[in-house]
């Protein structure tokens, strides 16, 4: 057992082990106890000056023993010796320990050698070992889908208020139609339902807004406020509530007696009541506020309603609103009154068709793309079906994949976020991720560590970093503030989870970045929709780890082709980053091989500067270890159709940990948070157990617990129980050979 050990000795100043202690108050038993300690202690640790000869006589023998062997032996295959190297320990010393005549010692250089630019202590495993295989990604030859954005066609000839065509000129800055609206706008004002299908960005709000506006207006009697909802417009996010009222807003500048107005979750319903109580025309809403006020305002009547719409309203359904929509069609069918109904969204899915059953009357099937100029009337169920096989992605978007293995995505997705925004000028980016606890974490890392310190840096080099948030967790008034922000600087980092991946309009948006795949191929459209929008140029990037590849073949399923970036080419940017400048001068060779060797340190120093960060305190380690837990549960939540790809057993855990800026191994994750004591069974056991001090590990458990992470997937740990239950049958064993 003592052969296969492997110990690692790590210590700035090795007197520290050595100290001469005052036997003269101890008795001889004592004193011989005491150098018997002793004389175990020099086995393992390095030995002291004064027994360097000691020393070079056993590594000499060791060698001379090693060499005869070599001789007489022929090395055997199965042999293997593991070692752990700590990449840029400034104190660090490898000892590969199988018998005292192998014993090898490294001397240790002087800081100054190293280069490390007075870093600390660095304690970091390998991110570059251990790894499997990156594949080639061959997308498969598809046959793109293909819709023409604008037409030459003007506003002026649908026949709209003068009113109308100067505001579309003058505040929207619009003259042209897109193609969805010439197809759409028509159909609408003739008093037809529709259910409207075009990419994302085509223009789908103002294709509804127009028709609505341009019937309002030219109502007789004219328009009140006490009329209360005329028009009732459905959307699945707050943001994108707030964005359909800011339009409707602008398109209801002539007409000042129509009356706009917005519910959605997190705003006071006393406000909403009194909106509600004075009148609104055209309303604006979430299905669950909605739904609520429906239950618990008396003042909201649908009596007058003319239109629904119902934007995004796939994802509607499956955000789990059918029961509220339900509810909301219950309430607008009891009037009795003749309304028009839509449907809109860039993806329809089968579960669209029974919404259609139910709430539309003979719609007609509007599909924008080349070969079907026309409009096409079909019946309910089989217009979302046909549809759903093959999606439109703009025209002017590249797309791209990138195969990063775990324990190098947080590395990989910073070195990119450096390369577009410190690097290259007015880039807008934003990044998908799975999980609020998740966007949370990477923004309180990346702030901290990515960011210059202004104390060393001029003000004017630390703007090209401006990160922001939005997530469903987030208090309402944070959201709309930040949402707002984004959309209105020039360059800047967007965190965000699915919340902003339907319908926001986020100008100037140059690169998406899905940091977590999606979970179908659906929304992996509407992510990538956030970008090169109305003609606009844009990027995206998907990341994958080696086995997930097989998610482009079913992109390529539904005509989506993508283009392989290679993961060296996005940590090179590294090297132009002097904070991240490893020990070595491979930067003045010119070979290949130098290069990567330093593309390969810098990206170990960051990685070492994040896991620094995360283990500097204990608040920073949890928020770790709950983005880590929160993006296993998201894990575990892609559909069955998607298993063979996202699978959590295919997951590495001990790499996955390594992307959060993690140490330990990946089975201490769920007790090493702490349990809230309210609920747990007796609070005061909950109490003396958050104020116990975490157990100090010796250094053969610490080393113990890196190989673990390094090495193993972390599936094949064993609860106490289990190990409880071993013990005893050991035990019993014992006593019946006894």
């Amino acid at each position: 057992m003592a052969e296969d050990m492997l110990m690692l000795n790590i210590s700035s100043d090795p007197v520290t082990f050595h100290r001469k202690t005052d036997r003269s108050h101890l008795t001889s038993a004592e004193k011989w106890a005491q150098k018997k300690l002793e004389s175990k202690r020099k086995a393992v640790f390095e030995p002291q000056e004064s027994s360097a000869s000691k020393q070079r006589k056993i590594n000499q023998t060791g060698q001379q023993h090693t060499h005869k062997q070599k001789l007489q032996t022929p090395k055997s295959p199965s042999r293997r010796s593991n070692r752990y190297t700590e990449e840029n320990g400034d104190h660090s010393e490898i000892i590969a320990a199988k018998s005292p005549s192998k014993v090898k010692t490294f001397p240790k250089k002087a800081p100054e050698e190293h280069g490390d630019h007075g870093r600390p202590f660095i304690k970091t495993s390998s991110l570059f070992r251990n790894n499997p295989e990156i594949p080639d990604v061959l997308s498969p030859a598809v046959n793109l889908v293909k819709e023409k954005v604008f037409t030459s066609n003007t506003f002026e000839e649908l026949n709209l208020h003068p009113h109308l065509v100067a505001t579309l000129h003058k505040v929207l800055n619009v003259t042209s139609m897109t193609s969805v609206q010439k197809q759409t706008i028509p159909v609408l004002i003739s008093g037809k339902d529709a259910v409207v299908r075009s990419q994302t960005g085509s223009g789908k709000t103002l294709a509804y807004g127009i028709p609505v506006v341009q019937f309002l207006q030219a109502m007789q009697p004219k328009v009140k406020r006490s009329d209360g909802p005329l028009a009732v417009v459905i959307v699945p996010t707050r943001e994108l509530a707030l964005q359909s009222f800011q339009m409707f807003q602008k398109l209801l500048k002539p007409f000042t007696w129509i009356v706009p107005g917005v519910l959605m979750g997190g705003e006071k319903r006393k406000a909403e009541k009194a909106r509600l109580r004075k009148g609104i025309n055209v309303l604006i809403s979430t299905p669950g506020r909605l739904v609520d006020h429906i239950k618990n305002t008396l003042s909201i009547a649908f009596s007058a309603v003319h239109w629904l719409i119902l934007d995004e309203a796939d994802r509607t359904l499956d955000l789990g609103f059918e029961k509220d929509l339900t509810l909301i069609l219950n309430a607008l069918n009891a009037t009795g009154l003749a309304r028009q109904n839509v449907l809109l969204s860039a993806t329809l899915t089968e579960g669209l068709s029974r919404l259609a059953s139910i709430s539309m009357k003979e719609p007609v099937s509007i599909h924008v793309s080349e070969g079907s100029g026309e409009t096409v009337e079909a019946c309910p169920q089989a217009a979302p079906q046909a549809l759903s096989d093959s999606y439109a992605v703009p025209e002017r978007l590249q797309q791209h994949v990138v195969v990063v293995p775990s324990k190098l995505h947080l590395v990989c997705l910073a070195a990119f976020i450096l390369t577009k925004c410190k690097f290259e000028q007015r880039q807008k980016l934003i990044v998908f991720i799975s999980s609020c606890e998740a966007v949370e974490f990477l923004l309180t890392l990346f702030t901290a560590v990515l960011c210059e310190n202004p104390s060393t840096t001029s003000t004017k080099r630390t703007s090209y970093l401006n990160f922001y948030r939005l997530h469903g967790s987030m208090r309402q008034e944070e959201r709309t503030e930040m949402f707002q922000e984004f959309s209105q600087c020039k360059t800047g980092i967007l965190l965000c989870t699915d919340v902003a991946a339907r319908g926001l309009d986020l100008p100037q948006v140059t690169w998406i970045i899905q940091y977590n795949p999606p979970v179908s191929a659906a929304e992996y459209v509407h992510r990538v929709g956030r970008t090169a929008r109305i003609g606009a140029q844009g990027s995206s990037l998907l990341f994958l780890t080696p086995s997930e590849t097989a998610f482009v073949d079913v992109l390529a399923n539904h005509n989506i082709s993508l283009s392989e970036m290679k993961m060296v080419d996005i940590l090179a940017t590294l090297i132009k980053d002097e904070r991240f400048k490893g020990r070595g001068k491979w930067d003045s060779k010119r070979s290949a091989a130098a290069f990567e060797q330093e593309v390969r340190e810098r990206a170990t120093v960051l990685q070492t500067d994040f896991e620094n960060y995360v283990h500097a305190n204990n608040e920073s380690l949890q928020t770790a270890k709950s983005a880590l837990q929160s993006f296993l549960r998201a894990y575990t939540t892609y559909p069955s159709s998607l298993k063979h790809v996202f699978h959590i057993r295919n997951l590495h855990l001990g790499h996955a940990a390594k992307s959060f800026g993690l140490r330990d191994a990946p089975q201490g994750l769920g007790s090493s948070i702490t349990t809230n004591p309210t609920n747990s069974k007796d609070s005061k056991k909950g109490k003396d157990k958050a104020k116990r001090p975490p157990k100090k590990l010796t250094s053969k458990e610490r080393v113990s617990n890196l190989m673990r992470s390094e090495y193993l997937s972390g599936i094949e740990g064993e609860s106490k129980s289990m190990k409880k239950r071993k013990k005893k049958k050991g035990q019993a064993e014992e006593e019946d050979s006894a």
